[in-house]
């Protein structure tokens, strides 16, 4: 048995897919509302607040395998509980910002949940993906208002990820050997900045979409309200602020490990183009 953690998320539901249609073998699905997940009829959903260590006890019934998001619930327990209910492998996603900004509050946080995972005596692979295609979404309402698009940092390009891409890598882990103890940087096939990347979904919608490069300082505030003080400081020094060499890098590890190229910010677009509209 496969357990998915985070199932309704931009990875976890591509994954549920991929495992669900791959011939993998059992998969068990956790959200906290089952009845609006509509997984795939083969797919066993359990309802579960990983926020109940009890709960997620009795889902990890027959689990072999495990693929992890951190930060649902206290990540201490959950991998304790996971060893002693006799998991054997977990694929956790991580964060580049691992080993490219290890100083900053949340990618710490993230490194500690790595550590935890090594040291539980478990088998374990991490996924260590850049931007998420999915941040885009931050734009949505602003553009289905037809109002403008402001960010800062509007030329800095990083190779941004399509969460389907990070889904394809977890199910390879998963369910084909050679993958455990191994640590993967995990990017899309090119750099796009969040002008071109605007521009992107402008083409989409076959319409103009007005953008404006506005500082750090006023561009915080509205980062603040969405992610946290913290979370937001962080994604403005990675997406502009505090950029190096690293961070910029193009990986072919998705291709590599899956055999078909990673898709590219355009292919994000018109798979959730509608969120636009």
């Amino acid at each position: 048995m496969i357990l998915v953690t985070g199932a309704t998320g931009n990875i976890g539901r591509s994954l549920v897919r991929e495992l669900a249609t791959s011939g993998a073998g059992p998969v068990r699905a956790l959200t906290r509302d089952a009845a609006a997940a509509r997984f795939p009829t083969e797919v066993e959903t359990a309802e579960v607040d990983l926020t109940d260590i009890s709960i997620f006890t009795a889902a990890l019934d027959g689990v072999r395998s495990m693929f992890l998001v951190p930060q649902l619930g206290p990540d201490v327990q959950l991998i304790e509980r996971a060893r002693r209910a006799g998991v054997e492998h977990v694929v956790l996603v991580s964060s580049i910002t691992v080993q490219t900004h290890p100083h900053l509050g949340p990618a710490a946080d993230k490194a500690a949940v790595e550590k935890l995972l090594e040291a539980s005596g478990m088998d374990w692979t991490i996924l260590r993906p850049t931007q998420f295609a999915s941040n885009a979404l931050m734009w949505a309402s602003a553009i289905r208002a037809g109002q403008r698009v402001t960010a800062p940092f509007a030329d800095t390009a990083l190779p941004t990820i399509h969460p389907a891409d990070i889904a394809s890598v977890a199910r390879v882990a998963l369910t084909e050997p050679g993958h455990r103890g191994r640590r993967y940087v995990l990017t899309g096939p090119a750099p796009i900045s969040a002008r071109q990347q605007v521009a992107t979904i402008a083409a989409a919608l076959d319409r103009d979409i007005e953008f404006i490069e506005i500082s750090r300082d006023r561009a915080r505030p509205g980062m603040v309200a969405v992610f946290g003080e913290d979370a937001a400081d962080a994604v403005l020094d990675v997406t502009g602020g505090d950029v190096e060499e690293s961070l910029l890098e193009v990986h072919d590890t998705v291709e590599q490990l899956t055999g078909s190229a990673a898709r590219t910010f355009a292919h994000w677009v018109e798979a959730n183009i509608t969120d636009f509209r």
